[in-house]
C-alpha cells in the first residue's frame, strides 16, 4: 500500500487507515462481535493498513482493549491514534480538558493498548471550561515524558460553520492556531467525504499551508456511499444513525443519485462505490488519510484496496458535479 507522512513528522502510516470505533460503539451493537472484530483488523493490516484510530470513549474503554490484543503482538505494524477529552455519562457525553484529567487518561490509554507509546495522541473536544492552551500543555507534557509521540486535534470539522465577509478562519482554526503556540499541532481529524466536504473550504487548505496532517473521518458517510444501505431499512436504537436526518427513509432516498453516481464510476474502474468514495478523499491531497470505519473483515479488506485505485481528471469532475446532500443537523 502507498505509504502517507502524518503532518511535517517522520511518521508514515498506510494511505488508508482503520476506524476501529463502530466494533464497539454508536453502530448496530447487535452486530459487534470481539473476535470478528480482531480478524477484520488482523486483516486490514495484512493488507497494508498500519493506521489504528480508536478513543477512550469508545465503548466506554473497550475500544481501546481490543486494539490492545491486536498490538499486543504486532504493536511494529500499528500506527497507534487514541483521543482523550470525551466522558460518557449517564445521560450526556461530556468534554473535559482539565490537564489533571489528561494524565491520568493517557496512562489509562496507554494500560489498555498494551502499549508504552502513543503515536498520535487527540483532543477529542476542546472543553469550553478549559483555555486550551491548558489542556493542550498538559498533553505536550506527554510528549516530553515520552509518552506520546504526536499531538493531534479531532472532531473539528466545517458542519455548522460559517464564514462571513472577509473572514478566513473559523472558530475551529482559531482555536488550531492558540494551540500551534504552544506545541506543534501534528495532525486534525474532521469529516470529509463525497458528501460532506465543507473541510475543503477552510480546514485542509489551512492543514496543507502548515504541513499538518488530515485524517478524513466518516470518509464513507457513516456508510451511506458504500451502496449498502436501503431507504427504510431502519437502525437499532443506539445507532447513531437511527437519529441522523441523513438517514431518514426520505433522505435516504432522495440522496441515492450520489451513490449511483460513485457505481458509474466504479463500473470504469472494477471498483466498488466505498473504493471511488476513498478514492476521492485520497485525490484530495497528499497529507490526506481516509480512516474508514469497518468491523468486519469484508469491509476492512475492500477499503484498504481502495489505495490503489487512482482518478482520473474526468472521474472527479463527475464526482464534483453530483447532487449535493440533502439532509442536515442544521
Amino acid at each position: 500500500m502507498e505509504r502517507r507522512t502524518i503532518g511535517a513528522t517522520a511518521l508514515g502510516v498506510g494511505a488508508v487507515g482503520l476506524g476501529c470505533m463502530p466494533m464497539s460503539w454508536a453502530y448496530t451493537a447487535s452486530q459487534q462481535e470481539g473476535e470478528s472484530s480482531l480478524k477484520a483488523v488482523h486483516a486490514a493490516m495484512d493488507a497494508g493498513v498500519s493506521l489504528l484510530d480508536t478513543a477512550d470513549m469508545y465503548g466506554p474503554f473497550t475500544n481501546e482493549l481490543l486494539v490492545g490484543r491486536v498490538l499486543r503482538t504486532r504493536r511494529a505494524d500499528a500506527f497507534v491514534s487514541t483521543k482523550v477529552g470525551l466522558l460518557v455519562g449517564e445521560q450526556h457525553i461530556v468534554a473535559n480538558g482539565r490537564p489533571s484529567y489528561v494524565r491520568r487518561a493517557c496512562d489509562a490509554s496507554l494500560r489498555r493498548l498494551q502499549t508504552d507509546v502513543i503515536d498520535l495522541y487527540q483532543l477529542h473536544r476542546v472543553d469550553p471550561e478549559v483555555p486550551i492552551e491548558e489542556t493542550w500543555g498538559a498533553m505536550a507534557e506527554l510528549v516530553a515524558a515520552g509518552k506520546v509521540r504526536a499531538l493531534g486535534l479531532c472532531a473539528v470539522g466545517a458542519r455548522g460553520s460559517r464564514r462571513t465577509g472577509n473572514a478566513l478562519h473559523t472558530a475551529t482554526i482559531r482555536q488550531l492556531e492558540r494551540a500551534q503556540q504552544v506545541f506543534p499541532v501534528t495532525c486534525v481529524q474532521a469529516e470529509l467525504s463525497v458528501w460532506a466536504a465543507e473541510a475543503l473550504e477552510d480546514l485542509l487548505p489551512w492543514c496543507a499551508a502548515r504541513g499538518v496532517g488530515f485524517m478524513a473521518a466518516m470518509p464513507l458517510g457513516n456508510g451511506f456511499l458504500t451502496g449498502t444501505l436501503t431507504p427504510g431499512q431502519g437502525f437499532e436504537p443506539d445507532d447513531i444513525r437511527a437519529r441522523h436526518p441523513r438517514f431518514t427513509a426520505e433522505m435516504m432516498a432522495a440522496n441515492q443519485p450520489i451513490v449511483a453516481g460513485l457505481r458509474r464510476v466504479a463500473g470504469r474502474h472494477d471498483s466498488t462505490a466505498a473504493q471511488i468514495a476513498l478514492a476521492w478523499v485520497l485525490a484530495q491531497g497528499p497529507q490526506v488519510v481516509p480512516v474508514p470505519g469497518a468491523k468486519k473483515q469484508r469491509w476492512t479488506v475492500e477499503n484498504a484496496a481502495a489505495a490503489d485505485v487512482r482518478l482520473s481528471d474526468a472521474d472527479l469532475a463527475e464526482i464534483a458535479a453530483l447532487p449535493r446532500a440533502r439532509g442536515s443537523w442544521d
